[in-house]
């Protein structure tokens, strides 16, 4: 699997960074089909990284804040206005469904009824109760993170091969079994010291030969946490691209 960060940043685009959007593919050159997240800023990403957002079949979102899901009706509307036929499935937290139509109709009134060329589907995370997708795998993990519906560290699978990601949350032992076995495991590392809601540096260091997975890379960082020495970390930025 190959995956692209194409966005690594925080809410406010700290570092010059994209809000939160990770891509997969099955291999290296081919197109990606799933995001994990789908930050405000992430159609922009996607074409930086020359991403077709077409090609998009499934949208996984941790939570509902708007660095992490506000960019679906734009990803939306750019199928209708660009001649979509392939269906979009968005599995995330429950009320995602709502929460979608409640953000496109905010920004572009009357979109969210318009007949379309193809379907948006809306799946609810079950906690810890993989969703089969195809070839693809997801698994929820509720974590600790404010955001007016539950929040999830999410594993995605297909074959063998399974990427994690912490979402947003503090400290909880739930990131142990979220990222257990995953080769690659991307973690928050919003903040040096803790922070109510976010995942910090003191506590990812403290905890750190507790996990049992891969490749460890940070990603999601404060304008602190980027002017700190990481070098003992592996830091995400936006078009970083992991072979797992």
């Amino acid at each position: 699997m190959q995956v692209t960060v194409a966005g690594s940043g925080d809410a406010f685009g700290s570092g010059g960074r994209f809000q939160t959007c990770i891509a997969l593919a099955d291999e290296p050159g081919a197109a990606p089909h799933t995001l994990i997240d789908c930050g405000a800023t992430s159609l922009t990403a996607l074409r930086q990284q020359r991403i077709d957002p077409h090609r998009i079949r499934t949208v996984v979102l941790t939570h509902l804040h708007g660095d992490h899901f506000g960019g679906l009706p734009f990803l939306i509307l750019d199928g209708q206005f660009r001649r979509r036929t392939e269906d979009l499935t968005v599995v995330g937290p429950p009320g995602t469904g709502e929460r979608l139509t409640a953000a496109m109709e905010a920004l572009f009134p009357g979109s969210s009824t318009v007949q379309r060329r193809f379907q948006v589907r809306v799946r609810e995370h079950l906690e810890r109760t993989p969703a089969e997708l195809g070839d693809t795998q997801v698994t929820a993990f509720e974590v600790r993170h404010a955001s007016g519906a539950p929040a999830y560290a999410v594993r995605v699978s297909r074959g063998d091969t399974t990427v994690a990601y912490s979402g947003d949350t503090e400290w909880t032992d739930v990131l142990l079994d979220a990222t257990s076995g995953a080769q690659l495991c991307l973690l928050e590392g919003y903040s040096p010291s803790p922070v109510r809601w976010h995942l910090d540096l003191d506590s990812l260091t403290r905890h750190r030969d507790r996990f049992d997975c891969g490749r460890m890379v940070l990603t999601h960082l404060s304008p602190t946490a980027l002017s700190m020495d990481l070098s003992d970390w592996e830091v995400a930025e936006d078009g970083l691209r992991l072979t797992v």
